[in-house]
C-alpha cells in the first residue's frame, strides 16, 4: 500500500540554464534529508504538465515549490513566498507546453482540470546567471545549503497561517504582477 502524500515538495527548473537548476538542485539535496511522514520530494526540472498530473493524482495539503526567482534581490538571496489561491491566472487548454510551463501555468491547468494543490509556498532564489551553462554559480550554490535548513523547517510548520521564515529568508505574497510569462530562469 502506497503512504499518502500530503506534502508535495517539487524541484523545478532547467539544468542547462545556470542557476535555473536552484530548484532542481535543491530538490536532489533534500533526498538525502530525513522528512516527516507523507512528504513526497521530486525534481520535476521542466516537466510541468507531469507535475500538473501528479499534483492531481495526490491532491496533497501543501505544495512547496523550489525554483529560481527574480525579483531584484541580491544572487542567492532566499524569498519564502506564499501563493494564494486568487493569484494564479487563467489559461487556456490550447496554451499548454508539455515542456515549457511555468509554475503558474502548472497551477493553472491543474485549476482546470479540477484539482488543488493545497497550500502553496514557494522556496525561490535569486539566481546570478540564467544564461546557458551546466552548474550553479558560488554564490546560488551555497544558497542551497541554507535552503535545505528553510524547507526543512516549513516542513515543520506547513499549517501555520504565515510562512515560518527562517533568518537568511524573506516572506511575503506571491501575486500575479510578480510573474514574467516566460520560462527564463525566472520562476514564478
Amino acid at each position: 500500500m502506497t503512504a499518502t502524500v500530503t506534502t508535495m515538495v517539487a524541484g523545478i527548473g532547467n539544468i542547462f540554464l545556470s542557476d535555473d537548476a536552484f530548484g532542481c538542485e535543491l530538490a536532489r539535496r533534500l533526498t538525502a534529508e530525513t522528512l516527516p511522514d507523507g512528504v513526497r520530494v521530486a525534481d520535476y526540472g521542466i516537466r510541468g504538465m507531469h507535475l500538473a498530473y501528479d499534483l492531481l493524482d495526490m491532491a496533497p495539503a501543501t505544495t512547496i515549490l523550489l525554483d529560481a526567482v527574480s525579483r531584484g534581490g541580491e544572487p542567492g538571496t532566499l524569498y519564502v513566498l506564499e501563493i494564494g489561491h486568487g493569484d494564479v491566472p487563467g489559461i487556456e487548454p490550447s496554451a499548454v507546453d508539455a515542456h515549457g510551463m511555468t509554475p503558474d501555468a502548472v497551477l493553472a491547468l491543474l485549476e482546470n482540470l479540477g484539482g488543488n494543490a493545497g497550500r502553496i509556498l514557494l522556496v525561490g532564489c535569486e539566481p546570478a546567471s540564467t544564461e546557458d551553462g551546466i552548474g550553479l554559480s558560488t554564490t546560488v550554490a551555497a544558497a542551497v545549503d541554507r535552503a535545505v535548513g528553510v524547507v526543512l523547517d516549513l516542513l515543520t510548520d506547513k499549517e501555520g497561517s504565515e510562512p515560518n521564515v527562517p533568518s537568511g529568508a524573506s516572506a511575503g505574497l506571491l501575486g500575479i504582477s510578480d510573474r514574467p510569462g516566460q520560462r527564463s530562469g525566472t520562476g514564478l
